[in-house]
């Protein structure tokens, strides 16, 4: 069962995404799994001001709506990523700047690990979901199937979305993918990237995932 105090903590955490810049106005939604059931910002709403009026709970499972307020026409892809990744708690898409600004780039960069903390948070392999219509089941389904392995993804002509098991987690990786893209647009596409042996030097080291 969902509680006010839940609801004010997933209502401080968008406003924290506002306060970031990596959203405005009506562009972007979040999502928090607790239990059988997820908290998302409602349709249409401005997650840097979101309000208890436009937080929608709705159960995992089956995406039923559970107080009358209609989630954001992202939902699809939120409820499906949670159910697929019981490790995830929490997805955030936004349209943040530099991001998106990359989604809609002609010579798109392939590999964004410009700096460590790309493959150490947001992931060394960034996949990318072609355009789909905004809401749509086929976009849905395109960022299900890329965040099966993947902890972020760009949308091409659209943004980023992004997953993590907590809020703090998420935003991190959030963060960090729009520091790269930042760095790439910034550079003029003048930028060098991790080799791959500087990459498992990080997972050996940093990560801890690999041993010599």
């Amino acid at each position: 069962m969902i509680t006010n105090e839940q609801i004010e903590q997933f209502i401080a955490q968008a406003h924290r995404v506002g306060d970031a810049g990596l959203t405005i106005c009506s562009s972007g939604n979040i999502s928090w799994r607790i239990g059988d059931e997820v908290l998302l910002s409602g349709t249409g709403s401005w997650v840097p001001s979101l309000t208890k009026e436009k937080v929608a709970v709705c159960r995992l499972s089956t995406g039923e709506v559970l107080n009358g307020v209609k989630p954001s026409m992202e939902s699809g892809f939120h409820l499906g990523v949670l159910r697929e990744r019981p490790d995830v708690n929490v997805v955030l898409h936004f349209q943040s700047h530099y991001a998106t600004a990359v989604a809609c780039m002609k010579n798109r960069p392939t590999n964004f690990n410009v700096t460590a903390e790309v493959p150490c948070h947001v992931g060394s392999e960034i996949p990318v979901v072609p355009y789909f219509r905004p809401g749509s089941k086929e976009l849905a389904q395109g960022v299900i199937d890329a965040l099966k392995d993947h902890n972020s993804v760009l949308l091409l002509k659209h943004g980023q979305v992004v997953c993590g098991k907590d809020f703090d987690q998420a935003f991190e990786r959030a963060m960090f993918f729009e520091m790269a893209c930042r760095i790439i647009i910034q550079s003029g596409g003048d930028y060098t990237v991790l080799t791959p042996e500087e990459i498992d030097d990080l997972e050996t080291y940093i990560l801890g995932k690999k041993t010599k």
